[in-house]
């Protein structure tokens, strides 16, 4: 497989994930904002940290502002991450690569593209058609996603896809995270109540599962262990690494690159540091760097995919 090819497929997948991370996280944080009392006073300020280019005093400005959020969210095309940007890259890939990917997967992106740039959209964000908006376009995303799974053919590209598509779901996972433990000032021993973290289960649609599973009032614990540890929630980082780890093995089979071992080394060393971490070892010293490490290992490894697979030189 051309290495052209590789990185479109890669990258396409990644950018429709962060769509669709940045869209349930959107999604969640407009219908508790309906609820302050209960959410905590929830306002736009963490969703824009992850997801947008934005100073510090703008943020603060308009974090109680909806419409001026989802703007910035979902059209401003002065942010990288907003929706119109994100879904134009995809788009943009996707275009290059059509003999690689069926119709029906093409058609979807295109489709979401158009209906991104639609004049009309900036006015339905202003008024009572916002919600519906929004979930409009989370419905296509998910949408997206198993069009995907049913159409596409299981072989190299598909690799590439999925590897792009984990990577991007995990620093969606270790971000959203971190900032929600933010709140707390990582301190996992003051114990907080389960509605502390409903916003940020729900935003990764694992709220129902956590109240299914986790039977303890160590909520905090509860919590962390759910995104990072649990191997059956599928976006925790451990389900994402080992999705990698599946991918990444049919791609070396069946290409022969000269960062194959340090890409094995590299990726091993990520994983063991959250297969092998004992839960019972973060604390308040130490959680904020475990995120800070998770990230930096995490982008390495992504860099290395790069170098490795998608180098023209």
């Amino acid at each position: 497989m051309l290495s052209r090819i590789a990185d479109s497929l890669f990258w396409t997948n990644r950018y429709m994930e962060r769509a669709d991370g940045m869209l349930r996280c959107t999604m969640t944080n407009y219908i508790l904002m309906f609820d302050k009392g209960v959410s905590n006073n929830l306002s736009w300020k963490h969703i824009l940290e992850v997801f947008a280019e934005v100073d510090e005093l703008a943020i603060e400005d308009i974090k109680y502002k909806t419409e001026a959020a989802l703007n910035i969210l979902l059209l401003d095309q002065a942010n990288i991450n907003s929706l119109k940007n994100i879904l134009g890259k995809a788009r943009e890939n996707a275009r290059g690569i059509q003999d690689n990917i069926t119709k029906e997967v093409w058609e979807q992106i295109n489709g979401m593209y158009h209906s991104i740039n639609t004049p009309q959209l900036i006015d339905k964000l202003k008024g009572y058609d916002a919600l519906e908006t929004v979930n409009t376009f989370c419905t296509e995303s998910v949408l997206y996603n198993g069009v995907t799974d049913t159409t596409m053919p299981r072989g190299l590209g598909w690799s590439f896809m999925n590897l792009g598509r984990y990577i991007e779901r995990c620093f969606i996972t270790i971000e959203v995270a971190e900032k929600f433990f933010s709140f707390i000032d990582y301190n996992i021993s003051d114990e907080k109540d389960i509605l502390q973290w409903r916003p940020m289960l729900l935003a990764l649609s694992g709220y129902e599962l956590h109240l299914k599973t986790y039977r303890s009032s160590s909520h905090n614990e509860n919590a962390l262990h759910q995104v990072i540890f649990n191997k059956n929630f599928t976006r925790s980082v451990l389900y994402s690494l080992n999705r990698i780890s599946k991918y990444l093995v049919d791609v070396l089979q069946e290409n022969d690159t000269e960062h194959k071992d340090a890409i094995i080394k590299r990726f091993g060393r990520l994983l063991s540091k959250v297969e092998y971490m004992d839960l019972d070892t973060l604390n308040k010293d130490n959680l904020k760097d475990f995120f800070e490490e998770l990230k930096t290992s995490l982008g390495d490894f992504s860099d290395l995919i790069g170098l490795s697979f998608f180098s023209y030189s």
